[in-house]
């Protein structure tokens, strides 16, 4: 089940996406609709989604960000060949770091790159985990328990901030640097599926989460042996070797095989 979350003029709402047809772009997706949910889909694992009887062309309305978490939790170096093209190697252990809720975006909405204080901004295409439920140390084999889905998601990284700094909370924790969608899929077998990138149309990575260094139950149980974890939080999984720069103009494209395609274009500050 494609879980999005969407505007109707000024109105927020949850829906179930049904269609075919693949999207297009970040905006929109022809022959698709959406499905009106009462409430919001975070509840009770038993409890069923209702819907409201009103449904939507998913053209006609506005794709927003499917969440939006009181945390992003992101995993780094998570790809050897990833961490071996930035002249590092794969950590023994998932390597944490956060970035700030108000980095979120939707598909469609510019990524800005904050020119007067980074020459050199990347994408980084990811799989994202969108828990269900409160959490805390969940051990590996109840890790399907706490998961809600899965959506796409650009760990946007301003690089020679990253390197500079020493550590990567403003490189990772501008505003606008972590868009996710188009929307959360609920039925999605996460462990061997492709992931691309692309700039402009063409291809810049190309990966299957099968060679992730430390797979899902490693990461959640990881994470939540940290911290607790709350119904819409995010975790980004890693993101695989390909990461490059972009510049005001273009157009990023991150898509998830059994997910969707998350789009975005760039733009500068100023």
């Amino acid at each position: 089940m494609r879980i999005a979350r969407f505007a109707v003029g000024d109105q927020v709402r949850y829906g179930v996406v049904d269609g075919d047809a693949a999207p297009a772009n970040g905006a929109g997706a022809s022959g698709l609709t959406v499905a009106e949910i009462a409430g919001h889909p975070f509840g009770p694992a038993d409890e069923d989604v209702k819907l409201t009887g009103a449904r939507y062309p998913v053209d006609d309305v506005r794709l927003l960000a499917p969440v939006l978490p009181s945390k992003v939790v992101a995993i780094g170096r998570n790809y050897v060949e990833h961490a071996r093209e930035l002249g590092n190697e794969a950590p023994s252990e998932p390597l944490i770091f956060l970035k700030p809720s108000t980095a979120v975006i939707g598909p469609g909405d510019a990524i800005v790159r904050p020119d007067r204080l980074s020459q050199r901004v990347d994408f980084e295409g990811e799989l994202a985990i969108v828990f269900g439920r409160l959490c805390r140390d969940v051990p590996p084999a109840r890790v399907p328990e706490v998961i809600f889905g899965y959506t796409c998601a650009n760990d946007v990284t301003a690089r020679d901030l990253q390197r500079s700094d020493g550590q990567w909370a403003r490189a990772k924790g501008f505003d606008t640097f972590c868009p996710l969608g188009p929307w959360i899929e609920t039925a999605l077998d996460a462990a061997d599926v492709q992931l691309t990138t692309a700039v402009n149309g063409e291809v810049k990575q190309d990966s299957r989460t099968s060679l992730l260094v430390h797979d899902i139950p490693t990461l959640v149980s990881y994470v939540t042996a940290v911290m607790t974890i709350l119904p819409g939080d995010v975790l980004l999984t890693g993101t695989p070797a390909g990461v490059g720069p972009i510049v005001a103009g273009d157009s990023v494209s991150v898509a998830i095989e059994g997910i969707g395609t998350l789009t975005n274009r760039v733009i500068d500050s100023e």
